[in-house]
């Protein structure tokens, strides 16, 4: 069995970093374990490889790429406000196991898929307050002043995680209460071996994986924290539905009897919202005229596509424009300011793709909820006067 010494840090703390050096003084540990996944690693070391840009349009996962990115800014920007760097407290840690020649145990959970579990385990309406968290913070973070140090305290720590999990439970269970487990199986796994073992992990997850290893019989398997989370297509879903509504009401317009003119304006307007929404948010994310064209052109077909969206085709167009470069991942996460990270191509490509896609999706809502009424049609009896037709006629002719 091994001697495991756990030091609960502050990610962007000079003290911090003053205490792990401290401990492995102390300690003497034969293994660094820290809080790290190996592509967190390989960046701190600044030996990653970057995805290509058709990588990131292939994935797809664009609002998810920003909030990380957010997320990535606010820390830094703490850190910055407070002279230290965000993960100094993890690089002090591997400096001194690599000068000591010790063992170095990367025992955090692969960081893509914590955020896809986080993603798809969290609600619309906890997604809509965290984007409206994310906002306010992202405003408020200026000249704001922080105590690091008082973030560590234990009641602190204790009031902080109660507040996020009613804030967003599933959230709180995706990037604490899983976490928490996985650190602690990695930790256990660490402790069969044998030695000393200092544990480098952030204060909020001291309590949960302290719980587990007391307790390990409470650890939910393995296999439960890194599984794809199981989860009804609802975008899909949502995309179907819409293209059979939109079918199921032009051709009730069509038998309805009310008019070649409204059919013909209903057709006009479901192509002129999508597009004039999708080509506005292109263009308030910075995109290019011709991106916003290429949306404007594209929005009335993809939203009748669940497989599509208008956001990849505009993001296509922005990125041809704007090529990104390699290196531009780094240059965002390293970004000092928004406006300097809005500068970065990649950055204005992901946010051209994901506003592009937020325009197209509130043509879709604003159509059924505003044009139609404002057309003077009523769908309940458009339809049933309508298919009341279509039997008529097809009776009528058998």
């Amino acid at each position: 069995m091994a001697e495991i010494r756990i030091v609960g840090t502050a990610h962007v703390s000079q003290q911090s970093v003053d205490e792990v050096i401290t401990a492995i003084n102390e300690f003497s540990p034969d293994i660094v374990a820290v809080e790290l996944d190996p592509a967190r690693f390989a960046a701190l070391k600044k030996s990653t490889a970057e995805p290509s840009v058709t990588e990131v349009l292939e994935a797809g996962n664009f609002t998810q790429l920003l909030v990380q990115w957010v997320l990535s800014y606010l820390q830094r920007k703490i850190g910055m406000d407070v002279g230290v760097e965000p993960g100094a407290e993890m690089k002090a840690a591997i400096a001194e196991a690599e000068a000591r020649n010790l063992g170095i145990g990367l025992i955090d959970r692969d960081i893509r898929i914590t955020l896809h579990r986080f993603w798809k385990l969290m609600s619309l309406w906890e997604k809509l307050k965290m984007f409206y968290a994310l906002s306010a913070s992202v405003a408020g973070v200026e000249g704001e002043e922080i105590d690091i140090e008082a973030l560590k305290k234990d009641d602190v720590i204790a009031l902080a995680l109660e507040e996020f999990r009613k804030f967003s439970p599933n959230g709180a269970r995706a990037l604490i209460d899983e976490r928490d487990a996985y650190l602690a199986h990695q930790l256990l796994k660490l402790d069969a071996r044998g030695g000393r073992v200092l544990a480098v992990i952030g204060a909020g997850h001291v309590g949960g994986v302290k719980r587990y290893m007391e307790n390990p019989a409470l650890l939910p398997p393995i296999t439960e924290l890194t599984a794809d989370v199981k989860s009804p297509p609802w975008g899909k879903i949502f995309g179907v539905a819409v293209t059979a509504l939109f079918a199921l009401l032009i051709v009730a317009l069509a038998f309805s009897g009310v008019g070649l003119d409204v059919l013909l304006m209903a057709l006009i307007y479901w192509v002129l919202l999508h597009g004039m929404l999708t080509a506005a948010f292109t263009l308030a994310a910075g995109g290019h005229p011709l991106s916003a064209l290429t949306g404007f052109a594209i929005s009335w077909f993809t939203a009748l596509n669940p497989l599509l969206a208008a956001g990849w085709f505009s993001a296509i167009v922005e990125a041809k424009i704007r090529k990104p470069a390699p290196g531009d991942f780094r240059k965002v996460f390293e970004a000092e300011s928004l406006s300097e990270m809005w500068r970065i191509p990649i950055f204005r490509v992901v946010l051209v793709a994901a506003l592009a896609n937020v325009g197209s999706t509130l043509g879709t809502v604003l159509y059924f909820i505003v044009i139609f009424p404002w057309l003077g049609i009523d769908p309940g009896v458009l339809i049933s006067q309508g298919f009341a037709n279509i039997w008529q006629a097809a009776t009528g002719i058998l």
